[in-house]
């Protein structure tokens, strides 16, 4: 039987120190917090004045002029961003800690943020909501009017039209009634007109019997 051939080691690790240790940080006080958040966005102000694109890469141009105050202005999508990231790792956390529904939780946030990051990237808004939590639903505007084979408009309840406004659930209970109050005036007209014609019909054979 041969022998295994022993391996000897060529790596000289005599000069190896071990890493040092960093020392942690001190947490920061309020004010410290504070002074540290002025000196960050006078920084950002100068940098701003430098070059006019600062903080503008992968932002849409059409985006770009919004003022802050805008419903969906660059500056409000971004801290929206930053809030669904901070949701996302904590329910995260409580999924692995077994906290039912964190994970379709976590998931939302996740499509969210997705959704949020097409519209700074293309300025087109995907989601049905918007807010920071979500919280408040997105209308529809139409743009092209579509009718039925009648020649009547069609409507969607909560959707902005250009000769109504917007198109409310009361709008449409009254166009429902007056719509099935068109069918059965014609479902009458249309059972009147066949007894009538059957009517004639019998009076044209008794007349014919007269006549032979």
């Amino acid at each position: 039987m041969a022998r295994k051939k022993k391996i000897e080691v060529q790596t000289d690790n005599s000069s190896w120190q071990a890493p040092k240790t960093r020392k942690k940080r001190k947490p920061m006080t309020e004010e410290q917090k504070r002074a540290a958040s002025e000196r960050l966005a006078k920084a950002r102000e100068a940098r701003a004045a430098k070059n006019p694109d600062y903080g503008q890469s992968g932002v849409h141009h059409t985006l770009r002029d919004l003022p802050d105050d805008y419903p969906t202005s660059v500056k409000k999508v971004k801290q929206w961003i930053k809030t669904q990231k901070d949701i996302m790792s904590s329910e995260k956390a409580s999924e692995r800690q077994g906290v039912k529904g964190a994970r379709s939780r976590w998931k939302n946030a996740e499509a969210y943020i997705r959704d949020m990051n097409t519209y700074l990237r293309t300025g087109d808004w995907v989601s049905m909501f918007y807010g920071e939590h979500e919280q408040h639903k997105v209308k529809y505007k139409c743009v092209a009017m579509a009718y039925d084979k009648n020649g009547n408009p069609k409507r969607d309840v909560g959707t902005w039209y250009p000769d109504i406004g917007t198109y409310t659930q009361e709008m449409f209970d009254e166009d429902k009634s007056i719509e099935n109050e068109r069918h059965t005036r014609k479902t009458k007209r249309s059972n009147n007109k066949g007894a009538v014609e059957k009517k004639k019909s019998k009076g044209s054979k008794r007349g014919r019997k007269k006549t032979t």
